[in-house]
């Protein structure tokens, strides 16, 4: 018959060893939710190991019986067995009822910290969105036919360019036809309408 206080050391070694074991990924979130697939199987186990033990009390119990009936010595009144089997059972209810409580506790918390760390996430992602400029898809030929050509160089953007010549960054994004402003690439060649040149000279570009 197993001991119930046994079975709680070797759930609490097995959950210190699991924590061992994947305290090195890389992941937090995934070593939290292995973590707690496996408390689940060590509940599972523990669950098992516990009826078998009840089966067990219940064949000797049937042995018992017939040893009773056969008028052969018996070694345990029935009442006694029973008194046992009772108190296994209480036994097995209070430590798996402990263990349930623990477990939901510790679901409830990662998974309060998941949902937390994916609401900071999606913040993130719409916070981005909204100062991303915005993506053009309407083009129009009402801008001067007059202009100079500039290559982007390292480190420009639509915006800078626009300041550095003194022409709204609307108008060089529909003259170029540009529907992604922040998709320019290192050697572009962007013709600025209305402009004769940068309004100042050009910064000294770091290889």
């Amino acid at each position: 018959m197993l001991d119930p206080m046994r079975l709680g050391i070797a759930f609490v070694l097995g959950l210190f060893a699991t924590s061992a074991l994947f305290a090195e990924r890389v992941d937090p979130r995934a070593i939290e939710l292995a973590n707690l697939r496996e408390d689940v199987r060590l509940l599972q186990q523990t669950v098992a190991e516990l009826r078998a033990s009840l089966e067990q009390v219940q064949r000797e119990s049937a042995a018992l019986s017939i040893q009773a009936e056969s008028g052969k010595p018996a070694y345990a009144t029935l009442a006694q067995l029973n008194d046992a089997l009772a108190q296994l059972r209480q036994t097995t209810d209070a430590a798996l009822a402990e263990q349930k409580r623990d477990i939901l506790q510790t679901v409830a918390q990662q998974i309060a910290k998941l949902a937390k760390e994916t609401n900071a996430a999606v913040a993130a992602v719409a916070k981005g969105q909204a100062t991303r400029p915005a993506i053009s898809t309407e083009f129009n030929d009402d801008f001067p036919k007059e202009g100079v050509t500039h290559t982007v160089q390292t480190g420009e953007t639509l915006s800078t360019i626009a300041k550095k010549y003194g022409v709204p960054m609307k108008t060089i994004q529909n003259a170029n036809r540009i529907a992604d402003p922040t998709k320019l690439f290192v050697g572009q060649s962007l013709f600025i309408p209305g402009s004769s040149g940068p309004l100042m000279p050009a910064p000294q570009v770091r290889p």
